[in-house]
Order: C-alpha cells, then sequence, then structure tokens
C-alpha cells in the first residue's frame, strides 16, 4: 500500500459525503486484509475515525436540516407554489417517513 497523506479538516471540508464515505470503506477494507504492519494499521484507523466523525457530523446536519424544514412547513401553513412541488413534497415526505421497500 503506498503512501496516504495526512488527512486534516480542510481535506475533509472539501469532500463530499460520497467521497467521504468510500475513503472510510477503502480503510475499513484495509484493515480487514490484515495485511498492513502495525503503524500503518494504527493510522489507517486514525484516519477512518476522522471520516467516521465527518460523515456523522453531515448526517447530522442533513437531519436538523430536515427537520428545520418540516416544522417550518408545518408552522406556517407554507404551501408549494405549484402541483409539481406538491408532488415532490409528498414524496419526500413519505420517503422520510417510512422505510424503502426493496423487491
Amino acid at each position: 500500500m503506498g503512501e496516504k497523506e495526512d488527512i486534516n479538516i480542510s481535506n475533509l471540508n472539501n469532500m463530499t459525503f460520497e467521497e467521504a464515505l468510500k475513503k472510510l470503506e477503502e480503510n475499513v477494507l484495509s484493515l480487514e486484509r490484515g495485511d498492513l504492519g502495525l503503524e500503518e494499521a494504527i493510522k489507517v484507523y486514525e484516519e477512518g475515525i476522522k471520516y467516521s466523525n465527518y460523515l456523522m457530523k453531515k448526517v447530522e446536519s442533513a437531519e436538523k436540516r430536515v427537520e428545520e424544514l418540516t416544522v417550518k412547513n408545518n408552522i406556517t401553513g407554507e404551501q408549494p407554489l405549484d402541483q409539481r412541488t406538491a408532488g415532490s413534497a409528498k414524496l419526500a415526505s413519505s420517503l422520510l417517513t417510512k422505510p424503502l421497500e426493496v423487491d
């Protein structure tokens, strides 16, 4: 395995959720293989913790935004501007309140 660059906050803040998740998955796979030396395994584990913390913050932020939007819409009684928006809002609401069904 080649040299990994150190992960810091500025690197993480420039990543999308999906990019950070992919990096975390790569770290987990590296650790599961068991072919890393002790020092490299510790470094990969430490990076994984940073990715995990970043991802949790992103999820918490997204949940907070959804909650704020839901509360705002329910309190103010705002109505969607047109039928397309109404359909999208209904779909989003149903996705957030029930689990997805998988065939």
